[in-house]
Parts: C-alpha cells; structure tokens; sequence
C-alpha cells in the first residue's frame, strides 16, 4: 500500500485518545500574512529610503568616496550571507522568536539569551532613533506650513500623537500595518530615488559638516551594516505567514539583495556628484540655495521613511518580547494577546511606551553624545547577533546532519568579518576614551549568561520552554500520519512518523 493509504488505515485503528496538539504562537493567528506583507514588513525595517541618504552623507564627510564604495559592495556580500545561513532555519522553523530562538537551536540557551537580547537592543534602539528623526521632520514640515513647534508642551503633543497612530496601527492588525509600511516605504523610496536621479550631477557641490571622528572607514562599514540591517525581521513574523518555510526564507534572501543594490546606486550617485543635491537639502535645508520644494519633498520622504522603520522596528520588537512571554522569560502577562486583532497589544504597549520615552528624551533635551554612543551600541548589538546566528547555523545543521561546505563558508565570512568590525569598532572607542559603546557590547555579550544564571536560580523550568516554535497541530496532520507526545516541558507535540507497516 502507499503511504497515504497506510495512513487512512492506522487513522481507523482504535487507539487511547489524548489531548489535542497545540503550537504554543496560535493566538497570533496563523497563516495570515502574504508573502508581499512578509516583504514589507522587512524592507521597512531597513529604511532605504533614509540609508540611501544617510551612506552618500557617511561618505562625502568623511573623505571616502572609491573606499565607501568598496564597502557597501563588501557589506551587502557579507550580509547576504548571514542571510544565507539565518536562511538555514527559516526554511526549517517559523517562530516569533526570530534569530534568538534559530540560535538556540544550534548553540543552546546562553547564546540565545544573548541573541535575544542583542535583538531587542537593536530593535528598541532603531526604533527610538527612527521615531527622533521622524518627528524631527515632521516638525520641519510643520515650519514650512507656517506652524512652528518651539515648545516642550508641543513637542511632546506630536511625539505623544505619532507614537499613539503607530500603536493603533500595530494593534489593529498586523496585515493593516504591514499594507501600511509597504505603501509609506514605497512612496518615500520613490521620491529618493527621484530626487537623486533629477539633482543631476554640477547643479550644486556637497557642503560636509567637519567629520568629528577620524575612523571614517570604519564608521562606513558601520554605516553600510546597519543599512542592511533588518531583513531577518520577516522571521519574527513566520508563524503568521500563510507558507512561513517558503514565504520567510525568500524575503530574508530578497532583502538585503534589494536594499543592498539600491545602497549601491546611491553610493555611485555620491561617487558621482548626483547625490549633492540631496546631501546638502538634508544637512543645510535651503542655506545652500537648494529650492525649498526639493526640501520639502526629501523630508517628507524621509518623515515617512523613518516612521515606516520605527513602526516596522516598533513591531518586531514585540514579537520579540511576546516570545520572551511564551517562553516565560518574561512575566505571562508580556504573551498576551487581542481577542480580535490577534496581536499582542501588552507587548507593543510595552514597547511603544518605551520608543516614544528614548525619542521624545532626544527631542526635548538634544541628541548630545549619548545619541551617538546608541547608535554604535545598536549596530555592535547587530554585529553579536549576526555572528551568534552564523555560527549556529553551522552547528545545527551538523547535528542532524545537513551540513554543506557552502553554510561553512558562509558563516566563517560572516562571523569572522562581523567579529573583526566588532573588535575594531571597540579598540576605536578605547583609543577616542569614549567608553559608552564598548561597556554597553561587553554587558550585551555577557547578559545571556547572567540571565541563564539568574533563571536557574528563580524560574528553573522556564528554562524548559526556550526556542518555542510554531510547532505543529493535530489538525496539520492526517490522521494515523504522524506520532504526537509529550516533550520535556509537557507539551504534545509531532515526534515523529509511524513506523512502516504499524496498526
């Protein structure tokens, strides 16, 4: 007989019932999201628009233009092969816990804390820096319409606004906040590009702020990173995708391919002369003479940009922090979830409460060093958990025997390149005495351990739920098809096939 007929026959076969298998991520809603909305969440994530600003600007101040170049092209190689090896998993596994919970699966549970918290850095942080520079050009739009937020009383109205439309969004629906990532990041791209292709080359020459580092390079690499930095937030959203093993793999593969080629195109275009225009309209506004449309139209485009990525990073963020509840690393009352949106409204609260406190602090009282010692920190957090994931991917797939000298060579790029940007990024803050960034990477790579410790010592069983995963239900599988048990942590779960020829 066939399979399928063995199976029919053993699902007639009288047997002890027992309790229904249940994932332990149904009460977000499986099987919801199209691959387009999948798509969007992690281009957004990444904000083109305002990278394709940003790098020609790290560029020109520094002097790097030939090099620049070079290490845009290097960045989007490198990581499109952490993509490759994050790829390893989602083909395999869809969980909200995203790369901390791929890590766990290959290194255990001090390298997926780690990862987990290195994430939730990343996140939280681009969050709050995405909300800053948002409201900061919403608050210039507002000028230029004759309304002028000069008061702390107004600035924290407009801050307090965006941050309750970006919660709505998120509580409403998650497909309703990824159609509306999509189409702000779309609009916001096309009027970069735009403005890049129109500027034209001679029409004006950048004026460079004097760059106030002397590791121009390094701050490029940095720079081009974290640019690409984002794409793996698809798979925060895998068990809410209609096919998650196809649909997640392809964007985490697309992403940084797409946003890696437009990174390429602005760079020529600050290579060129093509981007001045744009450079100088975002750091001089019309005190260049660049005409006050040109102005209007690049923040508009970057408003929305940076709102699109605060939303998106907002959003990914509590998927994290949502899992970290499920998980019962977190108090219970973090997985929980709407009884009609399907979305976890505690954890974006939590989240978004927290993002308009950075963003607003930063608006009221002025970047100041600080905001550049969180930029670092947030890109070294990237950094960690990039190279925790590519090594994973190795020792996972020799475990149950999948490993291919391609994953080898992938991760050893990888890791290795990231581990290199690290040390460097720490030996230049030492050398500059600035000790904010390398003390915030040392305490990131060192929090899994304590919080591994301190759950051993407070909530030991908790231990038993981390990696959860969309796992799959009685109702995925063909009667008689597959075997369900009890795992460790007492949940009933696929084990495995029946045996051949079993009644």
């Amino acid at each position: 007989m066939s399979a399928l007929t063995e199976a029919i026959a053993r699902s007639f076969t009288t047997r002890e019932k027992q309790p229904p298998a249940r994932s332990p991520l149904r009460a977000l809603g499986r099987r919801q999201l199209s691959g387009a909305e999948v798509l969007a969440q992690s281009v957004a994530t990444t904000a083109p628009a305002v990278s394709m600003v940003v790098l020609p600007v790290t560029m020109l101040t520094h002097g790097r233009l030939l090099s620049g170049m070079i290490t845009i092209i290097a960045a989007t190689v490198l990581v499109t092969l952490i993509a490759f090896c994050v790829s390893q998993f989602t083909r395999r596994m869809a969980a909200s816990g995203g790369l901390h919970s791929f890590v766990f699966r290959g290194l255990g549970t001090r390298a997926a804390l780690t990862t987990g918290i290195a994430m939730l850095v990343k996140y939280v942080g681009s969050a709050v820096m995405t909300l800053y520079h948002g409201g900061q050009a919403a608050i210039a739009l507002l000028g230029f319409a004759g309304v002028h937020v000069d008061k702390t009383f107004h600035v924290i109205a407009l801050y307090l606004g965006i941050a309750l439309l970006i919660l709505g969004a998120l509580v409403r629906s998650v497909r309703f906040a990824a159609l509306a990532i999509l189409v702000v990041e779309s609009c916001s791209l096309l009027f970069i590009v735009g403005l890049m292709i129109v500027g034209g080359s001679g029409s004006q020459q950048a004026q460079i702020v004097p760059p106030t580092s002397g590791h121009g390079l390094l701050l490029t690499a940095l720079a081009a990173v974290f640019a690409l930095a984002g794409f793996e937030s698809a798979a925060f959203f895998g068990p809410e995708a209609r096919r998650p093993l196809v649909t997640v793999t392809r964007t985490v593969l697309l992403t940084p391919i797409i946003c890696g080629s437009l990174f390429i195109f602005a760079g020529w275009a600050a290579w060129s002369g093509r981007s001045d225009t744009l450079v100088n309209a975002y750091l001089h506004g019309t005190a260049t003479g660049v005409s006050p449309g040109v102005v209007i139209a690049l923040n508009v485009g970057l408003g929305c940009s940076w709102l699109a990525s605060s939303m998106a990073s907002s959003n990914a963020a509590s998927r994290l922090v949502y899992s970290f509840g499920v998980e019962r690393l977190l108090p219970r009352r973090f997985a929980s979830v709407h009884s009609a949106f399907r979305t976890p409204y505690f954890a974006l609260t939590v989240v978004v409460c927290t993002v308009l406190v950075g963003g607003g602090a930063f608006a009221i009282l002025g970047r100041g060093e600080i905001f550049d010692d969180v930029r670092l920190t947030v890109r070294g957090a990237v950094i960690v958990a990039y190279a925790l994931v590519a090594i994973a991917s190795v020792v996972f797939l020799t475990r149950i025997g999948e490993h291919t000298p391609g994953v080898l060579a992938a991760a050893s790029c990888g890791s290795g390149a990231g581990a290199i940007v690290l040390g460097d990024l720490v030996y230049a803050n030492t050398i500059d005495h600035a000790y904010v960034a390398p003390i915030a990477v040392l305490v990131i790579l060192t929090s899994g351990t304590l919080w591994q410790f301190y759950l051993r010592r407070r909530s030991p069983k908790s231990l038993l739920h981390v990696g959860a995963f969309d796992s799959p239900e009685t109702e995925d599988v063909l009667p008689g098809a597959g075997v369900f048990a009890t795992d460790a942590a007492g949940n009933i779960v696929l084990v495995g096939e029946p045996t051949a020829g079993a009644r």
